[in-house]
């Protein structure tokens, strides 16, 4: 559960942006990064560090406002970020010890998507896609 949950949170999250419209959508999740980008600030342990890498993700949200890609790099940011502090024993929520686990487990799932151009993700896109694996197709 340890893995699945934060993958399945991280595929909802996708499924959820779907909703939202371009150029929002793209807008939006340059400010959930940026969001992101802060939440070690009140508690986390490496000091002036955690400025420094919030300057950095905040430079990667601001450009992800016109980039998919920096989007998706702010995201693997905090991947790393999320890694640092779980190894180091101080999670993102500090009543959960493997939170900083999670978001290092659902942070690339959500680079992912965004590596891919951001696009809506539906049911109905998902199933014609498992469908035609492995299929092949008539020339």
């Amino acid at each position: 559960m340890t893995i699945v949950a934060p993958i399945l949170i991280g595929v909802l999250y996708v499924f959820l942006n779907s909703f939202i419209r371009e150029p929002h959508r793209r807008r939006f999740n340059a400010i959930m990064v940026a969001g992101a980008g802060a939440a070690y600030l009140s508690g986390g342990g490496l000091g002036p560090w955690e400025i420094v890498f919030t300057a950095l993700v905040t430079y990667c949200a601001f450009r992800g406002l016109e980039s998919w890609t920096f989007i998706g790099i702010a995201w693997l940011l905090h991947t790393t970020w999320d890694v640092v502090h779980y190894l180091r024993g101080e999670p993102i929520l500090p009543f959960a010890h493997g939170s900083s686990l999670g978001c290092a487990i659902c942070d690339p799932v959500i680079a992912i998507w965004c590596f891919s151009g951001g696009r809506p993700l539906t049911v109905s896109g998902l199933l014609r896609r498992v469908r035609g694996v492995g299929q092949v197709r008539a020339e």
